[in-house]
């Protein structure tokens, strides 16, 4: 089977919710996928994620919510990651820490799914080994599913690009996040493997990364501590088209989206 996955960039505050409610239900519809995830750390304020944000992004069309290093901003994510598996966070952190770093959940066209979040560690807080994690996950993952996708949320292009060969033929999809800025390095690695550096932003892109321009410019101008307001203008959804032939996890093309929101 012929199987279509949406892949989003981070979701930024309440113009990258609002987006999502206003597109994708009729986008998902309109490209036949059959199949959403994505990265909801900044979903809630620009920072972090409630169980509150997390329904509203699921009742939009997301199957899975990814997450990254602003995981714990906010305190309800201990209630959200012990009631919601579809939530997950990298699973490079402590195996004592709360939630999961990996499921396996089955889509509407009735294929199981693997995802799997993963953190950086060049230039991010000290972490367990993302690459030694994830080895010890598709031990047990690629038992239960073909179709494989693995948000590799990493500051370094170099880290992410090493994480993309090294699970080449070993998952379906290896996608970056958590730089905001989408790459044009979309390919499929020689062993079956789609693979982009960056998703890009869901969000708005009238800001720098997200937030508002002239709170970000003080701060560095002046160097004073400033509050950085979520910005409003210029909203896009922001991702990539995976297509996978479901019998063998391959993938067969991968193409970059950005939605400019209609409204």
């Amino acid at each position: 089977m012929i199987f279509k996955t949406l892949v989003l960039g981070d979701v930024v505050g309440r113009p990258g919710r609002e987006v999502l409610e206003r597109q994708l239900p009729a986008f998902i519809q309109k490209e036949g996928i059959h199949f959403v995830v994505a990265n909801g750390e900044n979903a809630s304020g620009g920072s972090g994620i409630t169980p509150e944000v997390a329904k509203k992004l699921f009742a939009c069309g997301l199957d899975i919510i990814t997450t990254g290093d602003h995981v714990w901003k906010k305190k309800e994510i201990t209630q959200l990651l012990e009631a919601e598996p579809r939530v997950l966070r990298p699973t490079n952190y402590s195996p004592m820490a709360l939630g999961k770093g990996w499921t396996v959940v089955e889509s509407h066209a009735g294929i199981p799914v693997g995802v799997i979040n993963l953190l950086g560690r060049v230039f991010m807080q000290p972490i367990d080994c993302p690459f030694r994690a994830v080895d010890e996950v598709l031990k047990e993952l690629s038992k239960k599913a073909k179709v494989i996708i693995v948000d590799m949320h990493a500051e370094a292009t170099s880290e992410k690009i090493a994480m993309g060969w090294y699970l080449d033929g070993r998952v379906s999809a290896v996608v970056g996040t958590h730089t905001h800025v989408q790459t044009a390095d979309e390919r499929i690695l020689p062993n079956g493997t789609a693979y982009i550096t960056d998703l890009g932003m869901t969000g708005p892109y009238k800001s720098v990364l997200g937030r508002d321009i002239d709170k970000v410019l003080k701060a560095i101008i002046t160097q004073m501590p400033t509050r950085f307001d979520v910005a409003e203008k210029d909203v896009r959804m922001s991702g990539a088209i995976i297509t996978i032939d479901s019998s063998t996890g391959k993938a067969l093309e991968i193409k970059r989206l950005v939605l400019h929101d209609s409204n």
